[in-house]
């Protein structure tokens, strides 16, 4: 009998190994994350003429971050209903940011198939869209400090790359006077960028 997609959305991959009948949340996972970037891009397309592509895809990848889907899922207890294996969950999976936010992204996955995009964009409009989501360029912020301070722009190098062709992490490194002052990982190079130029904006200083 075929599972329910509210049940497979929920269910992590390590649950597989103490129940073969169970289906892990990986492909729900995928095509929600096309979901989700398809409804925000809209949305952000439509709230900020003025933006242009880069700015836009900034925005982007900042509401789509690892952290503010975990929050999202967090909040609508997803947490509480995972199906994990126990030693994932005694090793503190309800709170893993990154399975967290593969569950939301699941649960967007499923909706879509079941109530169609509008439906799917609701879901992510109420849930995820009306969050307080940081939006902060630290690139911008960190150039304009280090011109200032150092009269040298920062420069960022792609470090490696991890995960699946279709949900890599990026690990990127940002330099001054070719010296790595801070790293930062994301989905995405830009938000990996910005993650690393947060950290070196709250790192010490060169002498």
């Amino acid at each position: 009998m075929a599972q329910p997609l509210s049940k497979i959305a929920l269910t992590h991959r390590s649950a597989l190994n103490e129940n073969k009948a169970l289906v892990s949340n990986e492909r729900l996972e995928f095509l929600g994350d096309a979901v989700l970037e398809l409804v925000v891009s809209d949305w952000l397309y439509r709230r900020f003429p003025e933006k242009n592509e880069g700015g836009l895809s900034l925005k982007r990848s900042q509401i789509v971050q690892t952290r503010t889907l975990a929050l999202a899922a967090k909040n609508l207890k997803l947490n509480e209903q995972l199906i994990l294996a126990k030693g994932e969950a005694r090793g503190g999976g309800r709170e893993n940011v990154s399975i967290l936010a593969d569950c939301f992204e699941a649960v967007i996955g499923a909706i879509y198939l079941e109530k169609g995009l509008n439906e799917a964009a609701e879901f992510i409009s109420q849930h995820l869209l009306n969050l307080k989501v940081e939006l902060v360029d630290y690139k911008s912020t960190l150039q304009e400090k280090w011109q200032k301070t150092y009269h040298a722009a920062p420069r960022y190098k792609l470090l490696k790359t991890t995960g699946p062709d279709h949900k890599k992490t990026f690990n990127v490194g940002v330099y001054l006077k070719g010296r790595l002052m801070a790293a930062g990982t994301g989905l995405s190079k830009q938000a990996a960028e910005q993650a690393a130029a947060k950290s070196a904006i709250i790192s010490p200083c060169l002498e």
